[in-house]
C-alpha cells in the first residue's frame, strides 16, 4: 500500500519522534539498536518503541534484527520521496522556492588545505589520536582539528604517549569543545567526523558551509579491561585503526570526486575494522 505524503509528514510532527528521525538521518547509513536510541534521546524503552513503530509505518525507517536485538536505520528512498513529494506537489518542481543551496563549490581545487574536524564526547582519546594522525598524514592537503561535545579536562595520558612514541607533535594537543567551531570566527569545515557513538547520536552545531559529515565509529580504549598489557593495547589497536582509515582518506582523488561518490567513499572507510 502506498504510504500518503501527509502520512510521512504526521510522523514527524511530533517534536521527539522528529527527534529520533534527525538522530537516524544523522546515523546513516548505520543500523541503531533501540535501546542506544532510547538512551540517546532519554526515552523510555515502550515510548521509544511507539514512535519507532510510527515512523516505520510511515515508511521512513526500516527495521532489521541483529540476534536478539532490533535496530533501525533511515530509509532514504522513501525519505528522498517525501521531499520529491514536497518539490513537486507543493513547489511545482521549482526547487528555488523550497531549497537553498550554498555558493561554495562542492569540492575544491588541488591547491586549496581542506579542513577536518574529528568529535567525540571527552575529546581526550580518539579524537585526539584522529586530529595528530592527519596532521601528519595529511599534512599539505589538510588542517585538522578536533573536539568534544563534553570535553574532558584534557588529552588522556595514555594517548599523550603514545603519540610520542610515534613522532607526532603533541605540544598543540588539548580538550576542547565543539561550541569553539561553531562561531563565526571559527575555520570553516569541509569535512566533520564523529569517532564515537555517543557523539553521533547527539545534535551538533549547525555548521555553516555544509560541510560533508560521517560516522568512523570505534571502541573508546579509555574504557578497556583487563591486565595493563590489554589496556595499553586497546590504545594500540584504536591508534592504528584510526592511522590505516585516515591513510584511506587523504588518498581519495578530492579534486575529481563529485559530492555524492565522495560522500559514498568516506561512509565505507569508517568501516574499515582494522
Amino acid at each position: 500500500m502506498e504510504i500518503e505524503l501527509h502520512d510521512k509528514l504526521g510522523a514527524l510532527a511530533h517534536p521527539k519522534r522528529l527527534d529520533l528521525f534527525r538522530l537516524l538521518m544523522r546515523r546513516y547509513p548505520d543500523s541503531v539498536p533501540a535501546g542506544h536510541i532510547a538512551e540517546a534521546l532519554a526515552l523510555k524503552p515502550n515510548t521509544t518503541s511507539t514512535y519507532l513503530n510510527t515512523l516505520k509505518q510511515a515508511g521512513l525507517i526500516a527495521q532489521t534484527r541483529l540476534g536478539t536485538s532490533l535496530h533501525y536505520t533511515a530509509n532514504l528512498p522513501e525519505v528522498r520521496d517525501l521531499f520529491g513529494g514536497l518539490l513537486g506537489e507543493c513547489c511545482q518542481n521549482r526547487p528555488d522556492l523550497c531549497q537553498t543551496t550554498s555558493g561554495d563549490p562542492v569540492m575544491t581545487a588541488k591547491d586549496r588545505t581542506l579542513n577536518a574536524l574529528f568529535i567525540c564526547t571527552g575529546n581526550s582519546a580518539r579524537s585526539i589520536m584522529a586530529e595528530a594522525i592527519l596532521r601528519k598524514e595529511g599534512a599539505g592537503l589538510f588542517n585538522a582539528y578536533s573536539a568534544g561535545t563534553a570535553p574532558s579536562a584534557g588529552p588522556h595520558p595514555e594517548v599523550l604517549e603514545l603519540l610520542a612514541s610515534k613522532d607526532h607533535d603533541i605540544s598543540e594537543l588539548k580538550s576542547k569543545s565543539v561550541d569553539a567551531f561553531s562561531g563565526d570566527d571559527a575555520p570553516k569545515m569541509d569535512f566533520v567526523f564523529t569517532v564515537c557513538d555517543h557523539a553521533a547520536n547527539e545534535e551538533c552545531p549547525a555548521w555553516p558551509g555544509q560541510p560533508m559529515s560521517a560516522h568512523w565509529g570505534l571502541p573508546d580504549p579509555v574504557k578497556a579491561t583487563g591486565t595493563e598489557a590489554q589496556k595499553h593495547l586497546a590504545f594500540q589497536q584504536a591508534y592504528g585503526l584510526l592511522r590505516n582509515r585516515i591513510a584511506a582518506f587523504v588518498s581519495l582523488p578530492f579534486e575529481t570526486l563529485d559530492r555524492i561518490s565522495l560522500q559514498h567513499k568516506v561512509d565505507n572507510i569508517g568501516r574499515i575494522a582494522e
